[in-house]
């Protein structure tokens, strides 16, 4: 019986530096049995030698299209957009179960090549806890990148260029120097999502930088459970959401909420750390595009003469934190990936299958439709 394989592939996405496995986990992977191949990277954060140095067989960069067929292909964001069929099983965040913008397409690929999908959102516990998120890593750098966008906007400038930084450390230090006299007191925050990673992470972000408790407002679903829009929103410097959204609901705030409040508003940055951009149940309609780490920040329509309004709506803000963000992510998925050669009986895998396949059926339906 041959060996299980793994086949991690590059990140194609602009700044991505994080890698579903590290080499770390690639090495409890190869103590295990299971073969690795790694494709070479200069944009991950990891460099090749520390996988080569564990063992890991480097292969070219972004060769996945030709690997042999049954060895699955991990990494983390979407592929590249493309209308080729997808032959492999894939493990990786598809951003397609949600009715987000292209996804009956992005389904159909596989449809047509026959390959699998195993979304890694949706890798769930018994109790229907995802097994591994960067939730609280979205959180903390979402904290930090909204920090920063305040900051910019006090000197009346936009926020630049958002580089990942070496660990967590330096970054709470870089925040915290371009806040007027050195830190965040005075500052107020709001984050709704409070009692889940991400908030946790976008909390403790702020209690890091300096702000003082009482100006940390933490919601959760018992102080959203009135329905939005939300005064409270426009009363603090930066709204930080961390909500896990799955169905409609009332908006958090909006245009005309935001026009409405005038000179008097005191929001300035709200961070989308959930990014449900192009989901139909967006609760912050207040923008249609994703950022970047070249242009964090899109302005609201505010009205003439009221203060501005930006929104960061960056979907891999984790990778601020590229290391420390991969290295937590890579360990809690591992108990599962020993799991995947029994994928036809280990339930993780087994639920994982059936989602997939319902999601698959709807979008070919959904493909067949829009050629009628």
């Amino acid at each position: 019986m041959s060996a299980p394989k793994f086949w991690l592939r590059c990140e194609k996405k602009p700044f991505e530096k994080r890698a579903a496995l590290t080499p770390t986990t690639a090495k409890k992977l190869i103590d295990s049995g299971f073969e690795i191949f790694v494709e070479k990277d200069e944009q991950r954060i990891f460099d090749d030698k520390e996988y080569e140095a564990v063992g890991c067989k480097m292969v070219a960069n972004n060769s996945w299209p030709s690997a042999p067929k049954d060895i699955p292909i991990i990494g983390l964001k979407e592929l590249e957009e493309s209308t080729d069929p997808l032959p492999h099983t894939h493990i990786q965040f598809a951003h397609c179960y949600k009715n987000q913008a292209g996804w009956s397409k992005v389904l159909d690929r596989f449809h047509r090549g026959g390959g699998q999908l195993y979304d890694l959102e949706f890798l769930t516990d018994a109790s229907g806890r995802r097994v591994a998120a960067f939730g609280y890593h979205a959180g903390f750098a979402g904290a930090a990148a909204g920090a920063l966008a305040l900051a910019s906007q006090k000197k009346g400038q936009t926020l630049g260029l958002l580089n990942p930084y070496p660990n967590e450390e330096e970054m709470v230090s870089a925040v915290r120097a371009v806040l007027p006299g050195g830190s965040g007191k005075g500052v107020k925050a709001l984050v709704i999502g409070a009692l889940g990673r991400c908030g946790r992470g976008a909390v403790d972000l702020f209690r890091k930088i300096g702000l003082e408790e009482n100006d940390i407002v933490k919601w959760d679903m018992a102080e959203t459970a009135k329905g939005g829009p939300f005064q409270e929103i426009l009363d603090v410097d930066i709204f930080v959401n961390c909500i896990y959204l799955s169905s409609s609901i009332p908006p958090f705030v909006t245009e005309e909420t935001v026009k409405a409040a005038g000179k008097g508003r005191k929001l300035s940055v709200v961070v989308d750390v959930s990014c449900d951009t192009t989901n139909p149940f967006n609760p912050i309609p207040i923008y249609n595009i994703n950022t970047t780490f070249s242009e964090p920040t899109v302005p609201v329509p505010v009205g003439a003469g009221n203060p501005p309004l930006s929104v960061i709506s960056i979907d891999h803000l984790p990778t601020l934190l590229p290391r420390e963000a991969s290295e937590q992510f890579s360990a809690d998925l591992l108990p599962s990936l020993l799991e995947f050669p029994n994928r036809d009986k280990a339930r993780i895998w087994t639920d994982a299958e059936k989602l997939y396949r319902e999601k698959l059926s709807a979008a070919v339906q959904a493909e067949r439709s829009a050629k009628l």
